[in-house]
């Protein structure tokens, strides 16, 4: 195995997140299996997503920050007729509305409201700093919290699939976006809530999650070098 100052461990790793994993479980399982500790990820992806996450290690960890201006591609789910405080299903579902008279032409119409630059607020429950604090620390311990507004571009938002109570969709965004913030004001503009029901990171820039390594692919590719 390389040591830690191998060029041929200065890597850009394309690696597919599982559900349930956090970003931090993805750097560790890489840490272990090169056996280096200058490893960092591109851009968090929350635990109950899936998809590509760019893991940077040795001396392309300096790339991080471009990689993370890259523009980037979602597909998935939201559910209408109940919000959550996280906006996804980390938290249980309430308000819960009747959406027996809503139709697929209002929910096609409402997509043109989200695109473009757009303003949007990211959930308390995320990871966003605030006066230096995680906001979902200080959310979880029940104090209140703050989060200012911010600007983000939508490039695209096409709704792929209706079959109430989900709304599949494909999103190609700007850098910063919360798509739980998406789903959660999609469902306020249609007056009967929603939420991120599934999300899967397809692209970042010109990287595919379809070259992307699950975590035992990652195993089977180093730990046979």
């Amino acid at each position: 195995m390389p040591t830690n100052e191998s060029p041929q461990h200065d890597l850009v790793l394309c690696l597919d997140k599982p559900y349930h994993w956090t970003s931090f479980d993805v750097v560790k399982k890489v840490r272990r299996v090169l056996k280096m500790k200058k490893v960092g990820h591109a851009g968090t992806l929350d635990p109950l997503a899936t998809g590509l996450l760019i893991v940077c290690t040795g001396k392309k960890t300096k790339t991080i920050e471009s990689l993370m201006a890259d523009e980037k591609e979602y597909s998935g789910a939201i559910g209408l007729g109940a919000t959550t405080a996280s906006y996804d299903l980390e938290l249980p579902l309430e308000n819960h509305t009747d959406i027996s008279g809503l139709t697929e032409t209002q929910i096609r119409k409402t997509v043109k409201q989200f695109l473009g630059t757009i303003t949007q607020i990211p959930p308390i429950h995320s990871a966003v700093k605030v006066d230096g604090k995680r906001a979902y620390d200080e959310a979880r311990k029940g104090n209140e919290v703050i989060i200012k507004s911010r600007q983000v571009f939508i490039k695209e938002f096409k709704i792929t699939k209706v079959e109430l109570p989900l709304v599949y969709f494909n999103i190609v965004c700007s850098k910063g976006t919360y798509i739980r913030t998406i789903a959660n004001d999609f469902g306020k503009a249609l007056g009967c809530g929603g939420h991120l029901n599934a999300l899967r990171r397809e692209r970042i820039g010109t990287l595919s999650v379809k070259q992307a390594l699950t975590p035992e692919q990652l195993e089977e590719k180093f730990l046979s070098i």
